[in-house]
């Protein structure tokens, strides 16, 4: 939790909580924050487990799920540029798959691309 936090750094932080809430109010402070920190592990444990209740088998399916390959850049390079062997997925909860779009052929590099005067 504490890896770009050095030794230091936690000792700084509390001396200073020390000199601002004074040794009286200090150790209530740490009992409410820990408490609060408590509840709110209790609180994602039970969303998790509501989850899980929810969708079932596919909540394990998620944990693999990699959210990387949904980033804009990664999603168009492989839309663009990925193998045209391959059907296309279904986008949401029903049964419709996304249209096949024919991707581009590849441009011969010998031919100069198109040049539109009225464009630029």
């Amino acid at each position: 939790m504490f890896d770009s936090i050095g030794w230091g750094e936690i000792l700084v932080l509390v001396l200073a909580a020390l000199f601002i809430f004074g040794p009286d109010r200090l150790p209530t402070l740490a009992k409410d924050a820990a408490a609060g920190i408590k509840r709110a592990r209790e609180a994602m444990t039970g969303m998790r487990e509501q989850l899980h209740d929810g969708l079932g088998d596919d909540f394990d399916s998620l944990r693999d799920l990699d959210l990387r390959q949904y980033h804009p850049k990664t999603f168009i390079r492989n839309q663009l540029l990925g193998d045209d062997d391959q059907p296309s997925r279904p986008t949401g909860t029903g049964s419709t798959a996304a249209p096949v779009v024919p991707r581009p052929r590849a441009r011969d590099a010998a031919v100069p691309p198109p040049f539109d005067a009225d464009a630029t």
